[in-house]
């Protein structure tokens, strides 16, 4: 009787580490996801010197092509600027809206510009739904641009 009670408790505990690498497993995947989405954003956005209607096009296509449709919400503390794919268009990043990703420019000292991009991605897991929403953060390489051409 002792060998059944025993290797019941090693059962247990291996189904409880196979869970823990299965999360992680899940977390990593949706991580490198977002990763690779970002790259992308800062490329187009680099490629087209900024934010005109022709990279959020294009932008907006590669994530509806990837499937992102994470969504989650912008600082609202700055100027950023929310995006969401379905209705086109980026507005000031309002309180309580969730869009798929967000960005904001900047100017260096000598008039350069360059734009911070924030894309989302989440830990969900299949039997107990989505636990958390975390943000990737990147920015794209200084360049001359004209901002008054959206």
């Amino acid at each position: 009787m002792r060998e059944v009670s025993g290797s019941t408790w090693v059962f247990q505990l291996m189904i409880i580490f196979i869970l823990i690498f299965a999360c992680f497993l899940c977390l990593v995947i949706n991580y490198s996801k977002a990763y690779r989405v970002k790259n992308e954003m800062i490329s187009i956005i680099e490629k087209y010197e900024g934010v005109s209607p022709t990279s959020e096009d294009i932008i907006n296509n590669y994530l509806l092509g990837e499937s992102y449709v994470t969504l989650g919400s912008c600082p609202t503390n700055e100027e950023w600027y929310g995006v969401n794919i379905d209705n086109g268009g980026y507005e000031t990043a309002r309180r309580g809206t969730q869009y798929h990703y967000c960005f904001k420019y900047s100017y260096t000292a000598d008039r350069q510009i360059y734009y911070d991009i924030i894309v989302f991605y989440k830990f969900n897991l299949p039997i107990i739904g989505e636990l958390m929403t975390f943000q990737v953060n990147g920015t794209t390489e200084t360049f001359v641009g004209d901002l008054n051409r959206y």
